[in-house]
């Protein structure tokens, strides 16, 4: 590596699949391991240029070839291919002030938030990190007798509430055999079948019902599930959760889990889940307008939940926040309406009325159509083609009329999540990434097969 990597408190030797690693060490790693690719490729001649800080303002399709706009300069540069990685993409950014936040990483971070009351929208990893990023700022978290406790050190006034419709919290990741065991009915072959039936949803929850049951007959038995549709599924799955105090829950599942992890115990129905959520969104793109709408509601929930499962570390400090007083969560429903007054954020539900100082709304990335891509070209050849939302090809390879298209791939995961529900996280982007390369590394092998030929040809015109 080029530098010296901070230290982490991580031991090199403990590194393993399982582990959950700081998220600023995993960005130093992968920046020093890009540097070391760079260094490699110049090495083998390929030239390389890189523009760090640099806005691409539009992207234009010319020909058969790929025009950038550089912000800077306002200048087209041409390109063979382009391929659009533009990552996360949260509207209302230019809305955040010292009290509003529209998502953690909108300035959150770096803010002096003062020991007030904060409300966080969402109860998921990133709302984790938002209440983590606020808390660290008046306090610290200590090891006090094997437990891990919070100590205030000008957290006096400080308030934070987390919120959701259900207000859930994520249960501890669980243990479980990595690589992947197979799946005994949700086969690809059953898949295919299923693909071809009159309800593709509820010929996918058929296969879904039969490998639960096989895999935890028991937990089948405690929910019913003979009994379940892809519509009543997540209810029941849920139903326990909801009964009881949300950090007794977790604190009773964080024992439960650590318990396992010692022993190398599997939960065989929370594996089952794990492993049928990547089988299922293949199909998602089969889905009817009617069932993506019921699969949203149900199915696609309780997949979220299960791989949504958050490092250990992270219930310990949520729990050592709530005995400390400084830590809430509070369930929403269904029907609620927020509004801004000035610095102070308004939460009126059925329970009542919140009212915070701070607020960050912690929901995670939506979904995202053509029209809000920030390229205008590219948008408006999309949506003149009929893309209301971008279409791709296997390799990621943009669709349409025209040619050029196909020199454009879309790695940005918002646009993706249409389709590829669950493509998020960094190995959803490796894979996406080695698809696109292997697709690249064709087309230039097609390309130099092209110019040969022609060269070919115009030796034999001219020795003719």
């Amino acid at each position: 590596m080029r530098s010296r990597t901070p230290i982490y408190g991580i031991d090199p030797d403990d590194l393993d699949e399982r582990m959950f690693t700081p998220r600023l060490l995993l960005g130093q790693y992968f920046r020093a391991q890009f540097l070391e690719l760079v260094d490699l490729a110049r090495a083998r001649g390929i030239a390389i240029d890189i523009h760090e800080k640099t806005e691409i303002t539009d992207i234009s399709r010319d020909g058969q070839g790929i025009m950038l706009r550089d912000g800077s300069g306002g200048q087209w540069r041409p390109f063979d291919r382009a391929i659009v990685a533009t990552g996360h993409t949260f509207a209302g950014e230019e809305e955040a002030t010292d009290s509003y936040f529209p998502n953690p990483w909108s300035g959150l971070i770096d803010a002096e938030i003062a020991a007030t009351t904060v409300g966080i929208m969402g109860t998921s990893l990133s709302a984790l990190d938002a209440a983590m990023a606020i808390a660290n700022q008046h306090g610290r978290f200590r090891r006090k007798g094997g437990e891990l406790v919070y100590v205030p050190q000008d957290a006096e006034g400080l308030k934070i509430t987390m919120m959701s419709r259900q207000g859930l919290l994520p249960e501890a990741d669980f243990y479980c055999p990595i690589p992947y065991e197979p799946l005994a009915h949700m086969t690809e072959e059953a898949l295919a079948d299923a693909v071809v039936a009159d309800g593709v949803l509820d010929a996918v929850f058929a296969l879904f019902k039969t490998e639960l049951a096989e895999a935890d007959p028991v937990y089948a038995a405690e929910i019913e599930l003979d009994g379940l549709t892809a519509d009543t599924f997540a209810a029941a799955y849920f139903e326990d959760r909801l009964k009881h105090d949300p950090f007794r829950w977790a604190r009773e599942n964080l024992e439960e889990v650590e318990r396992n992890k010692r022993d190398e115990k599997t939960v065989p129905w929370r594996y089952a889940l794990l492993r049928m959520h990547e089988q299922v969104e293949t199909l998602v793109p089969e889905f009817s307008d009617e069932d993506r709408e019921r699969f949203a509601k149900g199915l696609k929930r309780v997949f979220v939940d299960n791989y949504g499962a958050v490092p250990s570390e992270s219930i310990r400090r949520l729990l050592a926040l709530r005995d400390a007083r400084i830590l809430d969560v509070v369930a929403l429903g269904d029907d609620y309406e927020l509004d801004h007054d000035g610095d102070t954020t308004f939460i009126t539900f059925e329970g009542g009325k919140l009212e915070f100082d701070v607020f960050v709304d912690a929901r995670g990335q939506r979904a995202l159509d053509t029209e809000h891509l920030p390229f205008p070209s590219l948008k408006r050849d999309l949506l003149a083609d009929g893309q209301e939302v971008p279409e791709v090809a296997d390799d990621y390879s943009l669709t349409g009329p025209k040619a050029a298209t196909r020199r454009i791939y879309l790695a940005a995961i918002p646009y993706l999540m249409h389709d590829q529900p669950f493509c998020q996280g960094i190995t959803a982007a490796a894979d996406i990434a080695r698809e696109i390369a292997a697709s690249c590394a064709r087309a230039k092998a097609r390309d130099e097969a092209q110019e040969e030929a022609e060269a070919y040809r115009v030796r034999r015109y001219r020795t003719a």
